[in-house]
């Protein structure tokens, strides 16, 4: 435990407000039967305005990642406070705030300290009653104040404890959702840029081979590498824009469409088939499916040397399915799927959905993404 961890602001000025209430009520009625001077009124409400100033100023005190000594410094000056307010106050109420000593100490330095000073406060209250009435421990409203007062204590710092475990979790939360976004911002790097990168390279190649025999062809294969970097550029800005909460992606069979027309700029020869309607199919699920054709794509134009690929859509009433095929080299169980293909199963289980992998050597691949069309945004978004 260490003083980063803040006590819940709310807590403590709630029971401010309570003592001073029935401090300034018992004091305003003239209650408990003995007549109690103004000037102990105005004092008692003075000590409370200094602790709810404390209470204010704790951000400055306290702020996350503060030292011990700012810690003990602010534990030290409550607890003088404490002593103040419990001297001063009409009602005799004002006991109540000690139990806002473990219960601060918690958050500072851990269970062991505040179960000792919850013990000290608690001597403290028995070492009063037996200087000030003999034989206290004979009468029951003494006796009641004693277990009470030990009630409270054990209820802070049962409090103090969940909420420690609660913002131990959610730090654990927040570290999880950076490692999240990182993965997949790794796997847009890898499916986005790695496409484009491989297409690039293919136009790159056709324009040398042709230099010489077709410089039209040449000049078109230049052209084709200049459009996949604009297109890399857009995607990876679609990426932090995503990140930042921007706009979803374009409709899926328009986008597989382009995807399909780069592809076919060379060898292999790809095709596509689209069926049914994409009205109603959501974001994550969309973008699961271009990733996977797109990953798909370019391990069949990396690795297969096929040449035919097809790439069909099926979007059902409760369902869309992907299937990219291509008659390429293959390969056997023993090669186990790279980082991309993982990256395909990754997203779509996140989705809700599944990603199978058919390949035998000599007889192509077969990569078939199922997602719901509702699928969960949590997972297949960018």
């Amino acid at each position: 435990m260490t003083a980063g961890w803040i006590a819940p602001r709310w807590v403590s000025p709630m029971i401010y407000g309570v003592v001073l209430a029935a401090g300034l009520y018992y004091g305003v009625r003239g209650l408990g039967g003995d007549h109690v001077p103004a000037v102990r009124v105005a004092s008692f409400a003075a000590v409370m305005a200094l602790l709810f100033a404390l209470e204010a100023a704790q951000g400055r005190w306290l702020a996350p990642g503060g030292s011990r000594r700012a810690v003990a410094a602010l534990l030290v000056a409550r607890l003088g406070l404490f002593v103040a307010a419990a001297a001063l106050d009409p009602s005799g109420e004002s006991r109540v705030l000690f139990v806002l000593v473990p219960f601060a100490a918690y958050f500072a330095f851990g269970r062991a300290a505040s179960l000792v000073l919850a013990t000290v406060c608690l001597a403290l209250l028995v070492a009063g009653f037996m200087l000030r009435v003999p034989h206290w421990y004979t009468q029951a409203a003494y006796l009641s104040d004693v277990l009470m007062f030990a009630v409270g204590l054990v209820l802070a710092i049962a409090m103090a404890s969940v909420a420690v475990a609660e913002q131990d979790y959610a730090a654990q939360v927040a570290s999880l959702s950076a490692e999240a976004e990182r993965t997949r911002l790794a796997r847009d790097i890898h499916d986005s840029l790695g496409h484009h990168l491989t297409a690039i390279a293919v136009q790159l190649e056709k324009a040398q081979a042709f230099r010489d025999r077709d410089p039209d062809a040449a000049d078109q294969a230049l052209a084709d590498a200049r459009a996949s970097v604009r297109q890399a550029l857009g995607d990876a800005r679609l990426s932090v824009r995503a990140l930042r909460g921007g706009a979803g992606p374009a409709a899926l069979p328009a986008m597989l469409t382009e995807l399909v027309r780069e592809a076919d700029a060379g060898q292999p020869q790809v095709t596509l088939s689209v069926t049914g309607d994409d009205a109603l199919l959501s974001p994550a699920a969309s973008t699961v499916l271009y990733r996977g054709a797109q990953e798909a794509l370019t391990n069949a134009r990396r690795h297969s040397g096929a040449r035919t690929v097809s790439v069909s859509l099926a979007l059902g009433n409760r369902e869309a399915r992907l299937v990219v095929a291509d008659d390429g080299r293959g390969f056997g169980p023993g090669c186990p799927p790279g980082f991309g293909l993982l990256g395909i199963r990754e997203r779509a289980a996140l989705a809700g959905g599944r990603a199978d992998i058919v390949s035998t050597p000599g007889a192509g691949t077969t990569v078939t993404v199922t997602v719901p069309r509702q699928a969960p945004a949590r997972g297949g978004g960018r």
